[in-house]
């Protein structure tokens, strides 16, 4: 039975605001930028660039959106606690639940790559125990306190904060002729080998598709401005902090990656666009610099994956839509029963992955496919219904979305269009059928949770 004071427990403010706004600028960044841009170059050519600036102008919106709800109310439930009250109880239990769900599964992925990078310097130690040590630091740090998450998540942005900067000035300075070991110069890549888009502009919209889970996790600083002092301002300075993130991190480094290796270079896909960069610059230890970059960006990913889907289950309870259980919070304000819930999810889908390797875990991983642009959609379609409600209501708000409604509905339309577009395409249609199985799941689950209640308060 919970005593008084455990009743009286919440989320204390134990994130500092550095911390914050390293998070809200570097801490989502993962392998998909350093590694897994490749496979978007080969897709769409010098192109890609469209497909970044198209998803890069998508989620400044969506953030914009999320931002001007999530200081009006900031909560650590985010866009499923607006989902609930502008859609319906519903809403909010299914998003969240969807959060949840794509979160618990990225945590052993991301924990699977960092483990492969280790055992390929140590053959001695198999993958599956580095995999294992990795996750269980991270768990019982975040189990601590919300400090320890925060105090790895600073570092962990530092360091790709810096690492990105670093490859920005080498390669600009080959760009423009003056690196010393470079063989390349210029930016005459990006129309030499079949164009600027040399599949057509069908593969910039796959692109699209192939870039958004780069930038997914954006809104994590929603969910943890809850947990510092003037969650108000932490969020407004996030929100802001958004383009430049996109323009800097992601179309200056990208830009300057198809502007120094062909967009069909075989060493693309094999090595990652930034080591295959810095191998073309004859940059010393390209090899190991990248990977140290990358163990600390799946790291970090990781860290925020635990984080956020922790944060999200306690939401979950706290609102009647998880176990009851989850919603309790130890004396230095961790929600520890959500903690571990979360990371034994995460634990069972790395066990399944090595147990049972590229069966099960690759069919689990498939339902996630669409679950970033649903997420999206819940946040404008939430937006337009709180700001309509709060100006009938004569409500102030301290941030605006832009040009509302007209903007709000064409990022509505705009996601119908890329999901339609999914489930038309032989290339998507399956995770997309399985992220709306997943979904149809959830939502049942929701609705025949709800008549139970109805009925046991007419009983």
């Amino acid at each position: 039975m919970a005593s008084p004071n455990n009743k009286q427990r919440s989320l204390q403010h134990g994130l500092t605001s550095r911390q914050v706004s390293m998070i809200s600028i570097a801490g989502i960044i993962g392998a998909g930028l350093f590694i897994g841009s490749s496979n978007a170059i080969a897709t769409a050519g010098p192109a890609i660039l469209i497909s970044y600036a198209m998803t890069g102008l998508l989620v400044l919106l969506v953030m914009r959106m999320l931002g001007e709800m999530a200081i009006a109310n900031p909560n650590s439930g985010s866009f499923s606690t607006y989902a609930s009250e502008a859609i319906g109880p519903w809403a909010g239990f299914t998003i969240g639940w969807l959060y949840w769900w794509f979160w618990v599964l990225i945590i052993p992925v991301e924990a699977i790559a960092g483990a492969d990078i280790l055992h390929a310097y140590f053959p001695g130690v198999p993958s599956w125990l580095f995999a294992f040590l990795i996750m269980l630091v991270l768990s019982g740090t975040n189990l601590i306190s919300v400090k320890n998450f925060g105090a790895f998540e600073y570092w962990f942005a530092l360091v790709k904060v810096v690492a990105i900067i670093a490859f920005i000035v080498v390669s600009s300075l080959a760009v423009f002729g003056v690196w010393p070991l470079a063989e390349v110069s210029g930016v005459s890549r990006l129309w030499d080998n079949g164009g600027f888009m040399p599949n057509g502009f069908g593969t910039v919209l796959g692109g699209v598709l192939i870039t958004i889970f780069s930038f997914f996790g954006a809104e994590i600083v929603t969910i943890a401005a809850d947990e510092t002092a003037n969650p108000k301002d932490k969020i407004r300075r996030a929100t802001n902090l958004v383009v430049y993130r996109i323009a800097i991190f992601y179309l200056a480094s990208i830009f300057l990656v198809v502007s120094l290796v062909a967009w069909n270079d075989p060493g693309l896909k094999a090595v990652g666009s930034f080591q295959r960069v810095l191998e073309v610059l004859n940059v010393p230890g390209a090899k190991l610099l990248v990977d140290i970059v990358v163990l600390v960006a799946v790291t970090s990913c990781m860290n925020s994956g635990l984080y956020t889907a922790s944060r999200m289950l306690y939401s979950l309870g706290a609102r009647g839509q998880a176990l009851s259980v989850t919603k309790r919070i130890s004396g230095s304000g961790v929600p520890t029963v959500a903690v571990i819930f979360s990371t034994l999810a995460g634990f069972a889908g790395c066990f399944v992955n090595y147990v049972f390797p590229g069966k099960v875990f690759g069919f689990l991983l498939s339902t996630t496919g669409a679950i970033a642009l649903l997420v999206y959609l819940v946040i404008a379609v939430s937006q337009l219904r709180m700001r309509a409600r709060a100006e009938r209501e004569g409500r102030p708000l301290e941030l605006k979305m832009w040009l509302f409604p007209w903007l709000t509905w064409l990022v509505i339309g705009t996601i119908v269009m890329v999901l339609g577009y999914m489930l038309f395409s032989d290339a998507y249609r399956y995770e997309t059928l399985m992220t709306a199985g997943v979904t149809a799941f959830i939502l049942l689950v929701s609705l025949t949770q709800r008549r139970a209640r109805v009925v046991a308060q007419t009983a």
